[in-house]
């Protein structure tokens, strides 16, 4: 079927959707119901809600109820699923499974989504096989007539995974998954604080009965000293290990040890590992200061965040760009087209066979059972063993007693940001596991030009992953007016390579460098930078360490400016958000918290674009729901300004709505870094360090190191589906210089979804949406 002919607002006309949570409840379900809601009927088609779950497709009645667009409003910043869930022995019973049959018949539904966990989707999957067949039942039963049967004679199913254990293969994170993370961080967070004051060992069990995702990415999240999960048990004679671990951590003046525990954690016999048992272990053989927490079920609860809302940001937002997939998958589905599981890979929305899935899935769990310890952690998929070998390296490896008399230093550039230091902390502590010498130079090139330098030790960047802004210090200058400086100062401490972390001011920083290798020898070293910026604008990646966490602090911001217009109705707010001439904060928190509209440099506007957009909050205050939003990103235009937009809205809104506005400014360039950010900037970090390992090698002729090629100073960046190291002067083609922003940018086309769920008569591009794919499995 061709994607090009069809009109999407035309796709859905006569049929009918029906979405439903199933499972355990998780944050971000309310945000894929809504995008499933509003694109459905955005497409023509009727949809349903269907209520607790399976248990509400079997009792039918009250429990399936026709959605409105407005039935759906307010849903985004609420935790849990506002539709219910339940576990529901009957739909067990091929019994159960008839009357929902009839139920769905009666209405002329044909198009299911499921939102829930593996066992949601694999009783989906049994209900569309047998789908016939009960048909045929109810025909004989005198339930349903032959017309009925035959308008009803096929059922599509598209899932879309909810659970917070991100348990799901074939999709590198499910819904919930991101915000259990921030809750589990917000509690390590707290809990060290108070930790360090008493020079005590925490040990901290989160969730995942067969799936140590969460405890994994907490542990690399907080630099935990020790993590166990059920698909890696500790080798024999752990327990003697662990101890001299976190002794080896307090002989190098650690004042904390943090041990992460998932539920579901056990030693290579199969006997549990709880978190009561490591602490009599350490009390006794350490004589330590032992506390344990057990979060259980805060994990669940919460407002969703914004990688949740819009799994954007590697965070997208699963849940609309997946609650949009998933319409498209079920409307563009035939007979012959197997159940799918919509699925988010790198930053793409990605269609699996759902049973495929499921198979690998249980695959792990049959690894796990059968002790293939190191195919449980391949079947788990990239994302979880680049998690695994980067924790090991991190906490696992000592550094060696043979030194590479290589020196690594290590700059911060631009305005400082939430990740930086932890991409610092684990470029250093991987440099030193290579043998290297570290140096810290701070206050950016400028401080490379007058030479604050200092080396940097294993300790020195203890407790930074959690910690915001930038500890090495960070100016904005560029290097070309200190180049001689730069390249004196880079002979003086025999720097052998460099990597730099920051924004934009860093690639341009990178490219003055290289340029200035024709004149100064010293800067043929290798050279690579790291994006770190909330505007998300270096050419070359499609996020940058810095950016989740200014999304999530715009997307709280509204959330509570919009709940403020709950009780006074009929308000308007105008937010100015950062990032330069980049429109990708703005965008996505526009995403994120359900903006009418956001405004940006990428995507030219003008009066007419701002008269349609205030007809149409007009219209909206007519509706149930009397609030609106609009995004303004900071540079969108010199000319409408946040002043003569508010003013515009203000005049044009007399006695219909009220405005208010607000500027939001540096505060989203603070606080803590979310888990994303922390995640992200320590794997970057590392990369990095290694690949300036391996080029090191490479670049080593007759005693020295000398590097002039263009594939010596690279930007590392996240390009869809992996971490890529591209050439800084290859990159230069791809830059508009004067904007400082990438000539094209992959969010841009997640636009049109925004105004789709504002209800905006526009027309979608489907020519993009997603194939069907297999879901990527290592071979064993």
């Amino acid at each position: 079927m061709s994607h090009t002919s069809m009109d999407p607002t035309k796709m859905g006309i006569g049929r009918s959707i029906a979405v439903l949570t199933s499972g355990g409840d998780a944050q971000g379900m309310n945000a894929a119901v809504r995008a499933t809601v509003r694109v459905g009927i955005y497409t023509g088609a009727k949809v349903y809600f269907v209520h607790e779950g399976y248990q509400g497709l079997v009792d039918g009645g009250d429990n399936i109820k026709l959605a409105t667009w407005e039935s759906v409003s307010m849903m985004l910043q609420l935790g849990g699923t506002v539709i219910g869930s339940a576990r529901c022995m009957d739909f067990r019973a091929r019994e159960g499974r008839m009357k929902a049959a009839l139920n769905l018949v009666k209405l002329g539904i044909t198009n299911l989504c499921v939102i829930g966990g593996d066992g949601s989707l694999t009783g989906a999957n049994q209900f569309r096989k047998e789908w016939a067949t009960l048909l045929v039942d109810l025909v004989k039963a005198g339930k349903i007539t032959d017309d009925e049967a035959r308008k009803s004679c096929h059922l599509n199913i598209v899932g879309m995974v909810g659970s917070i254990d991100n348990d799901f293969c074939g999709t590198d994170m499910t819904i919930g998954t991101d915000s259990a993370l921030h809750r589990i961080i917000e509690v390590v967070d707290a809990i060290t604080t108070t930790a360090q004051s008493h020079q005590r060992t925490f040990i901290l069990e989160v969730m995942g009965r067969h799936c140590g995702y969460l405890a994994l990415v907490t542990a690399l999240a907080c630099g935990a000293d020790w993590v166990f999960i059920p698909e890696m048990p500790p080798d024999e004679g752990w327990e003697g290990h662990l101890c001299r671990r976190l002794a080896d951590q307090r002989a190098r003046g650690s004042r904390l040890n943090v041990i992460i525990v998932a539920e579901g954690a056990m030693d290579r016999a199969g006997n549990p590992i709880s978190s009561e048992d490591i602490k009599k272990l350490v009390e006794k053989n350490l004589g330590f200061d032992t506390r344990t927490t057990v979060l259980g079920h805060v994990q669940r609860g919460g407002t969703p965040s914004a990688f949740d809302r819009i799994l954007v940001g590697l965070s997208l937002s699963l849940s609309l760009r997946m609650g949009v997939e998933a319409v498209m998958a079920l409307l563009e589905a035939t007979p012959e087209t197997p159940a799918c599981v919509v699925s988010l890979s790198g930053n793409q929305a990605v269609r699996l066979p759902l049973m495929e899935c499921v198979q690998v899935t249980k695959d792990v769990t049959t690894a796990m059972a059968e002790k293939r310890w190191e195919d449980a952690i391949k079947l788990r998929g990239k994302s979880f063993e680049n998690n695994w070998n980067t924790y090991k390296m991190l906490a696992h490896i000592n550094p060696p007693d043979t030194k590479s008399n290589i020196n690594v230093a290590i700059v911060n550039i631009g305005a400082p940001c939430a990740g930086m230091n932890a991409a610092v902390r684990s470029a250093v502590r991987i440099g030193i596991i290579q043998g290297h010498n570290m140096l810290a130079v701070h206050d950016g090139f400028e401080g490379l030009a007058q030479g604050k330098i200092e080396p940097i030790t294993w300790t020195g960047v203890s407790g930074w992953t959690g910690k915001g802004g930038s500890e090495l210090g960070t100016k904005r200058v560029l290097p070309s007016e200190y180049i001689e400086e730069i390249s004196l100062t880079i002979a003086k401490f025999n720097i052998h390579s460099l990597v730099i972390i920051g924004g934009f001011e860093a690639y341009m920083g990178g490219l003055e460098l290289v340029q200035g290798r024709d004149k100064y020898e010293e800067l043929c070293i290798p050279m690579v930078v790291i994006p770190a910026t909330v505007s998300n604008n270096v050419p070359g990646s499609d996020f940058s360490i810095g950016a989740d966490t200014a999304l999530n602090t715009i997307t709280s911001t509204c959330d509570r400016i919009k709940q403020s217009a709950a009780g006074t109705k009929r308000r308007v707010f105008i937010i100015e958000t950062a990032g330069g001439y980049c429109g990708y904060l703005a965008t996505m928190a526009g995403l994120a918290a359900g903006a009418d509209a956001a405004y940006i440099y990428e995507d030219k506007f003008g009066i007419r674009d701002l008269e349609m957009n205030v007809e149409h909050l007009v219209q909206k205050m007519k509706t149930d729901v009397k609030r609106g939003l609009i995004l303004r990103n900071e540079n969108c235009n010199a000319n409408y300004t946040t002043d003569f937009i508010f003013a515009l809205y203000s005049e044009e809104g007399k006695g219909i709505f009220d405005c208010r506005k607000n500027v939001l400014g540096h505060m989203q360039q603070g606080g803590t870094p979310t888990p994303f950010d922390r995640n992200f900037g320590t794997k970057m970090g590392s990369k990095a360090v290694l690949w300036i390992t391996e080029k090191l090698k490479e670049v080593y002729r007759h005693g020295r190191i000398f590097a002039n090629t263009p594939d010596s100073a690279c930007v590392l960046g996240m390009k869809k589906r992996a971490l890529t190291f591209q050439p800084l002067a290859e990159l230069k083609e791809q830059t508009d210089f004067v904007h400082r922003i990438p000539k094209t940018s992959w969010w841009l086309k997640l636009r049109p979804i925004m105004k789709i769920l504002a209800k905006y008569n526009i027309s979608l591009d489907t020519s993009e949406h997603a194939h069907m794919e297999h879901p990527v499995i290592h071979q064993t």
